[in-house]
């Protein structure tokens, strides 16, 4: 099996070279609206938001920089096939503006235009982000009315395009079939809740450092692998580090980024290029707690009845024999932008 991956060194506005209904999964993590770090990008895109700002007028501000991420969505919209899933990691802000501190739900400004669009909105995921300190808060200490609860997590929005994706071939069925995961990891992967610690990043770009907010590496792989299947599209329009394109890699699926900023372009080839030994450290990594798993579950007495074909090892249910955890074996740049992953030859 081969896979391809290509990175857009565009605007992700402007997604026209991807074809419409030709994305499986969309995987990002936009800039956030006012959010002060990413004012002056969207002051780029429309100077009457520099002009809100400036007057204190914060919910105008918050509309027209929503009203430049729309662009995106109504892109991710065209580019989905039926059935397709996107899935989107957002966090709600709070800021003072003028005499005015408020929260800006970022999260249901999405929601709203995704299903105006016509997405089917889906259970979200709360990430929660294990990096404030006890001892911090906002506003007057102890004293009543004037602090305020701190946000210590995100959103993980998830939409699809239409009814239930349909797998109609044979060949689309055994696809699926060897893009299953282990019954204990669906147990963790689909609770609405997830502590994952987030990613510092050791950028030689000051600019590009302060810009970067990444996602950890396994956010983006349950995602993968929980919405899509092998030699599917993967699209990410905000690529940044590039750590959805890795993970696409080391899952079995195609993958696009667009990322406008340059100055990634270097950190994203030296991120990607590792990906043969990731991907050797992950496989041994879920069989080993996959053992574990049956190991405990026989000492507690209880009966495994199925086997994966491949593997040769008990799994608990009929739908986890076909069960095939892609490895990479080998890593190839095709081209400046382009770069092809090959695996582990076991099913044809």
């Amino acid at each position: 099996m081969r896979t391809t991956h290509e990175l857009i060194i565009a605007n992700a506005q402007k997604m026209n070279t991807v074809k419409e209904n030709s994305v499986a999964l969309v995987v990002t993590s936009c800039v956030y609206p006012i959010i002060e770090l990413w004012d002056s990008l969207f002051i780029k895109l429309n100077p009457e938001i520099e002009t809100a700002l400036s007057n204190n007028k914060g919910m105008l501000a918050f509309e027209l920089m929503h009203q430049e991420l729309e662009k995106i969505w109504d892109e991710v919209y065209r580019v989905l096939i039926p059935g397709g899933i996107a899935c989107i990691n957002i966090g709600d802000a709070v800021r003072t503006i003028g005499r005015n501190f408020q929260l800006y739900s970022n999260h249901s400004r999405i929601i709203g235009h995704c299903t105006k669009l016509g997405f089917n909105v889906l259970p979200c995921i709360l990430w929660r982000k294990p990096t404030n300190a006890p001892n911090k808060f906002m506003g007057s200490g102890m004293l009543p009315p004037g602090a305020y609860v701190t946000l210590e997590h995100e959103y993980i929005l998830i939409f699809r395009k239409g009814g239930k994706r349909e797998f109609k071939t044979e060949k689309e069925k055994h696809m699926r079939r060897k893009s299953a995961f282990f019954w204990e990891e669906r147990n963790i992967w689909y609770s609405d809740t997830w502590d994952l610690k987030g990613v510092g990043q050791v950028l030689k770009n000051t600019a590009t450092r302060e810009r970067s907010a990444a996602f950890p590496l396994e956010l983006a792989y349950r995602l993968i692998n929980m919405f899509s299947v092998h030699n599917d599209i993967v699209l990410d329009p905000f690529l940044g580090t590039g750590t959805t394109m890795l993970a696409a890699m080391m899952s079995g699926r195609n993958s696009i980024g667009v990322e406008i900023d340059t100055h990634f372009k270097d950190y994203i080839h030296e991120k990607v290029t590792g990906v043969v030994k990731l991907s050797e450290m992950r496989v041994k990594k879920r069989i080993a707690d996959h053992m574990r798993f049956v190991k405990n579950r026989e000492n507690m007495g209880k009966i495994i009845r199925y086997t994966n074909e491949y593997y040769n090892f008990p799994v608990i249910t009929k739908q986890e024999t076909q069960l095939y955890i892609p490895k990479v074996t080998k890593f190839t740049q095709a081209s400046d932008k382009l770069y092809e992953i090959t695996y582990e030859d076991i099913f044809t």
